[in-house]
């Protein structure tokens, strides 16, 4: 009777705690509801975690979807990001740039602006890691312009030689910050200059004389020109990777390396009127846990302070995240219907898929059915694709369709819904896709729809949904690096 008794506390207890768990807010809705995850909701450890993804490689499965609405209790991530314990007076900004902050009406720093502040100040080489649209290009635009306008009056002025410059992996991304950079030094003593690729032969044959305080510009144009000295290094005490595992990439990592190892770059600055060598800032939302070993060459990785924020590499928890089980010939007509819905809503969207061909097709596709949609890829000229970009930019398009080239780094306040026509094969590349909407300062309505079909697609999704259920970081964002040098080594292997 006594083991009966038990068995039966036990059920009971299990019931009462399941009831209690259903009536908190859930986090992950699921179109058969016993996958549903709640607030709160824990798993036992030996028990494993039950997926409403786990039977997605069944064909029969098609047309099964999850929505994940994210965390309750960090739904106003946008207003924690803004209001920090701290002011910008407070963090040491300057003066005068405190009366900039104030005119473009930020009354309070973020999180990552108010942390990273103080350790670039002080001359420290550091790494930002924190989640998309939450501040990052102000977060080392400030104290490297606080640094400039200490540093002016001290350095002998010379023709090309910037004081700080600032590499991007793109052109779109190097145009974006030199627009935020100019805005904030309209009324300051700071002469702001971008260089993009291009015209790279036309510069190199007439060589462009600007006096520049802070460069902003593209790896290959700016190592190109460093290598035939018409621009110059010796005034340079800082220089700041914007999207730096991009750039800490194999396919940048050997360029960047040899341009860096020019610069005298030190364990810490002396910073001083005139300061003494030159610091290194990487700023991504995926740095990698793991640097290259190609990064021993410029610069010691154990001189890097690593400034980061709660939320980094997590989805957005504002905005919710639907997770839609379909066969590949279902998928044109889905979008057809969703991005038909978005555009009788006024509703700005970006369209992501994985190949160059997939998102020509999906303009013309939607184009043929009534909808204007413009499309950029990396394959594009330079002229054809800005342009293209900025039609959707200012408002003239609400759709946009794009491969990853777009994922990084723009800051695309319109847009309020993406659509991973084809789901992302990494992890980092997912969360910088869905970084494209619900940014700082966005409409409170954003979504992302996510398309999965194929069997690589699904495996990552089953690993996110996994993550989400644990309230766990998400799993292997610097994968796409690993993943390339073993496919690299394997290809070579297989050779021999």
């Amino acid at each position: 009777m006594s083991k009966l008794r038990e068995c039966l506390k036990l059920s009971y207890c299990r019931y009462y705690s399941a009831q209690q768990v259903k009536k908190k807010l859930p986090i992950i809705t699921c179109k058969r509801p016993e996958f549903n995850h709640y607030e709160g909701q824990t798993y036992a450890k030996f028990d494993g975690i039950k997926l409403a993804s786990q039977g997605w490689l069944h064909p029969k499965s098609k047309n099964d979807y999850f929505i994940v609405y994210g965390d309750a209790n960090k739904k106003n991530q946008k207003e924690e990001n803004v209001v920090y314990k701290k002011s910008f007076e407070e963090i040491g900004l300057c003066g005068e740039l405190k009366e900039v902050m104030s005119r473009l009406g930020y009354e309070l720093p973020t999180a990552i602006q108010a942390r990273s502040f103080s350790p670039i100040i002080q001359g420290y080489n550091t790494a930002l890691t924190a989640e998309t649209g939450c501040g990052k290009t102000l977060a080392y635009l400030l104290p490297v312009l606080q640094h400039i306008l200490e540093w002016k009056n001290h350095v002998k002025e010379d023709f090309n030689s910037p004081l700080a410059v600032v590499i991007t992996p793109s052109r779109e991304l190097a145009t974006q910050i030199a627009e935020v950079a100019e805005n904030v030094c309209q009324n300051l003593n700071i002469n702001i200059s971008t260089l993009v690729g291009g015209k790279t032969k036309q510069k190199m044959m007439n060589p462009p004389i600007e006096y520049s305080d802070l460069l902003i510009t593209t790896l290959g144009a700016y190592s190109k020109l460093v290598t035939t000295g018409i621009c110059k290094i010796h005034n340079v005490h800082h220089i700041i990777l914007d999207e730096a595992d991009t750039l800490l990439d194999d396919s940048f990592i050997d360029k960047l390396s040899l341009l860096l190892k020019k610069f005298p770059i030190q364990f810490k600055v002396d910073i001083k009127n005139p300061p003494s060598g030159c610091q290194v800032t990487l700023v991504s939302a995926t740095l990698p846990h793991e640097l290259p070993e190609a990064v021993n060459s410029f610069m010691d990785p154990q001189s890097l302070r690593t400034i980061t924020t709660d939320n980094v590499h997590r989805i957005l928890p504002h905005v919710p995240h639907k997770f839609i089980r379909l066969g590949k010939a279902q998928k044109p007509l889905e979008l057809l219907k969703l991005v038909q819905a978005d555009v009788n809503l006024q509703k700005p969207v970006m369209i992501f898929s994985n190949k160059t061909s997939t998102c020509d097709f999906l303009a013309m596709f939607l184009n043929e059915n009534n909808i204007e949609c413009i499309n950029i890829n990396g394959r594009m000229a330079v002229p054809l694709k800005m342009g293209k970009y900025e039609m959707f930019k200012n408002g003239q398009v609400n759709v946009l369709s794009c491969t990853d080239i777009a994922s990084r780094g723009l800051d695309t306040l319109r847009t309020r819904h993406i659509i991973n026509y084809d789901f992302p094969l990494y992890t980092s590349d997912y969360i910088h896709r869905c970084g494209r909407t619900g940014r700082l300062g966005s409409s409170n309505d954003c979504s992302i729809t996510n398309f999965v079909a194929w069997p690589r697609e699904i495996q990552l999704v089953q690993k996110i949904e996994t993550a989400l259920r644990k309230h766990a970081a998400l799993p292997n964002v610097n994968a796409n690096i690993k993943r390339q040098i073993e496919d690299r080594i394997s290809r070579m292997t297989s050779a021999l």
